[in-house]
């Protein structure tokens, strides 16, 4: 307990202060009058009066600085103790700069990059008058019919741990009391959502503990360790019970395994639901499970406010659990320095000056180059200045290309990609531009009109993909293919006969049937943020090269999903060359592989891995080995490989993933250089959890794979001595 806070303030207020203080309410109830005679909108919906807003801990939504300091100087005015408000917000990607989405940043590779985009999302949500975000999301996706996918960095847990300790670092700082231009970061959501069964949003999630330790906790424990001051639980449910209520998830593994003691909070009506699942009665019980779990805000429900008085006075609930919970809360606002500064970093002044600033936007630019992934070429890419190019499709001119979590984001700043082509040949006439279609709808007269435009040019550039509100949180999809109004554009233009490029705009790996198979050339853009067109168009026209790499595998077809590079073997494996077997693990109507691969991305130069070498074939614990790779920029340009190391065991006590992600190294190399690469492999990298879940290594023989994906690499072996 912290002993001041708890003298202060918790031994001074009531069991309806308290409870209070653990109720987070968002943005409409800071604007509905304060008589109780008027109470309206939201306030009569949830049943909540004024008394409680005055008390109540914490506010989500609120952006802009006047407006937090409006609402915290009235809340501090009418809250009889005195205690400051937190306020939170959904920053994900950026603040007003919109950076790439977060699946995007993970293909750039990158996590200094990510650190920094960090960084500038809190320090413009700071001046804003923020002090949380909710963010990063850690979760672990193999489904890209799931929504969310856009908001995670992939399909592997190594990957996904590295990012979340970056983006940490990057929204928190070193002294959050200190310096008010960080913000608290809660890492969300715990646990295991990304596992949602059908890749169908608030879905259930099963899986056996060894999975869910081996697989789906790493990301988490990472951010925890890096010091993220909050927690944010799943809508699923964990072992069958829903993760909000979930003491053996919360209290055993978060608090006591991992010794967590930042807040927990629930996601938007996570306790309520615990209704709806089945695992609670009603409200009463919900808050009864939640508090006991180990939940110390209720996010958006009346489950804490109108119950716990009650279940306390009934003797369910030991007041300590509450106080516990407050203290918690008032230890964050502490840290945060609130209580000396209640305003924190919100400045009006300062908001105009560093919001959407150039400098910023510089950042956004960069990452989303670096975001970028080139998935085809067949020599039409980079464009050259004097070609005359035809720009269609419906992003062609479009500034729906921030992605979802960019609710303060501005589409009509954002850079659209015709306009930036210009700006970068300096001659408009060289670049014309038809819509072609929408998202999912054509006509007669779009068609037309794009064909007009295309039959003059050299080169046709099709900008599509899905629309913002297609992916994201409710944005699951069972068809993840382009909308066929697209894929009818896409045939239009390939009947001319030009060179084809496809860029995508998209929140997820997508079934590029009708995609990748017509164009010369295709660029995954994802959605790269406000600064996106700028970025595509020096990618385009070769002023900067491409190196982004994929997190998360492009399926064949939607009927692979799952498909993911860290699988296992199965008992009867589909050889490398088809031997006519039908008693094998395969489709009959589709490859076991991806389209692409996980880590796979391509250059406007060539490298050449030779010379693969372990410094010993033998290795203990004492004794780690050092593998080097030659690396050659083969091409004709300057690019930057992203060297990727996977180690395979080759016998476990439970059998292992054919190979996993253990390190990688960006090298940039001129045209000609050669370099040697070396990577330094250690026995605990090797550990793993076993079905007694204990982490340790095995002996005996394993797989070293270096290379430029997980499926294109060199190979060497080794033995573990123990």
């Amino acid at each position: 307990m912290t002993e001041h806070l708890y003298n202060k303030y918790v031994k001074h207020m009531t069991l309806e202060e308290k409870v209070a203080q653990l109720l987070q309410l968002a943005a409409p109830f800071y604007d509905e009058p304060g008589d109780e005679s008027e109470i309206t909108g939201p306030m009569e919906e949830l049943g909540i009066g004024s008394e409680a807003v005055r008390n109540a801990g914490s506010v989500l939504g609120v952006a802009g600085a006047a407006k937090m300091m409006a609402v915290q100087k009235a809340h501090l005015e009418n809250n009889r103790l005195g205690i400051p408000l937190l306020f939170m917000a959904d920053i994900v990607h950026g603040f007003k700069t919109i950076f790439p989405i977060p699946l995007a940043i993970g293909s750039s590779w990158n996590p200094e990059l990510a650190e920094k985009s960090a960084e500038i999302a809190a320090r413009e949500a700071a001046v804003s008058g923020l002090h949380v975000t909710f963010a990063p999301m850690v979760d672990l996706t193999r489904d890209p019919r799931w929504g969310r996918v856009m908001e995670s960095t992939g399909e592997d847990p190594y990957l996904n741990g590295v990012f979340a300790e970056a983006f940490v670092k990057g929204f928190q700082g070193d002294d959050l009391a200190g310096d008010h231009s960080r913000v608290a970061a809660c890492v969300k959501h715990f646990a295991a959502y990304g596992a949602a069964e059908g890749g169908r949003d608030y879905n259930t999630v099963d899986l056996s503990e060894r999975q869910l330790r081996e697989y789906y906790l790493p990301a988490y424990k990472a951010a925890v360790d890096a010091g993220a001051e909050m927690v944010m639980t799943s809508f699923n449910i964990v072992d069958g019970i829903p993760a909000t209520g979930n003491r053996k998830l919360l209290r055993d593994l978060l608090r006591t395994e991992w010794g967590f003691d930042g807040v927990i909070i629930s996601d938007w009506a996570s306790i309520k639901e615990m209704v709806a699942h089945g695992a609670a009665e009603d409200d009463k019980e919900a808050a009864f499970k939640a508090i006991r779990a180990g939940v110390d805000i209720d996010m958006m429900t009346t489950s804490y406010l109108h119950h716990l008085p009650q279940l306390v006075d009934e003797g369910l609930v030991d007041e300590a659990l509450i106080d516990e919970a407050v203290l918690r809360i008032l230890q964050l606002k502490e840290k945060l320095g609130l209580f000396a500064s209640p305003m924190r970093g919100a400045d009006p002044v300062l908001e105009k000056e560093i919001v959407f600033s150039a400098e910023h936007r510089q950042a956004a630019r960069e990452l989303a180059e670096k975001s970028t992934v080139l998935l085809k070429n067949e020599g039409v890419l980079p464009l050259r200045p004097e070609q005359r190019v035809a720009v269609i499709g419906p992003f062609a001119s479009s500034g729906d290309i921030l992605g979802w979590w960019s609710w303060t984001g501005s589409k009509e700043h954002a850079v659209k990609l015709s306009d930036a082509m210009r700006s970068v040949i300096g001659n408009p006439d060289l670049i014309t531009v038809a819509e072609g279609s929408g998202i999912e709808t054509i006509t007669a007269e779009q068609k037309a009109a794009a064909v007009s435009a295309a039959e003059e040019a050299d080169v046709i550039v099709l900008a599509l993909g899905e629309a913002s509100d297609m992916s994201g949180e409710g944005g699951s999809r069972t068809n993840i293919r382009l909308p066929e109004a697209q894929l009818e554009l896409i045939r239009a233009m390939k009947g001319l006969g030009k060179p084809l490029v496809t860029v995508l705009f998209n929140g997820r790996p997508l079934d590029l049937h009708g995609v990748y198979d017509q164009a010369d050339a295709v660029l995954e853009a994802w959605f790269p943020g406000s600064e996106g067109g700028a970025a595509l168009a020096g990618l385009l026209y070769g002023r900067v090269n491409p190196s982004g790499r994929l997190t998360m595998s492009f399926p064949d077809s939607a009927g692979q999903i799952p498909v993911y590079y860290n699988h296992f073997n199965t008992g009867r494996p589909k050889p490398e060359v088809e031997d006519g077997n039908r008693y094998i693990s395969k489709y009959i109507d589709a490859p076991n592989e991806p389209l692409l691969p996980f880590g796979f991305g391509l250059s406007y130069t060539t490298f050449a891995y030779e010379g693969l070498t372990l410094s010993s074939d033998t290795m203990t614990a004492s004794q780690p080995l050092e593998v080097k790779v030659t690396l050659t920029n083969t091409g004709s340009v300057t690019g930057t490989e992203t060297v990727q190391l996977y180690v395979g065991d080759i016998s476990g006590e439970v059998v292992r993933p054919v190979k996993e992600l253990k390190a990688f190294r960006q090298i940039e190399l001129a045209p000609g250089e050669t370099t040697e690469v070396a990577f330094t492999i250690g026995e605990e990298q090797l550990r793993y959890h076993h079905s007694d879940l204990s982490v340790t290594s095995d002996s005996g023989r394993f797989n070293v794979y270096v290379g430029a994906n997980s499926r294109d690499v060199l190979s060497a072996g080794f033995v573990l001595l123990k």
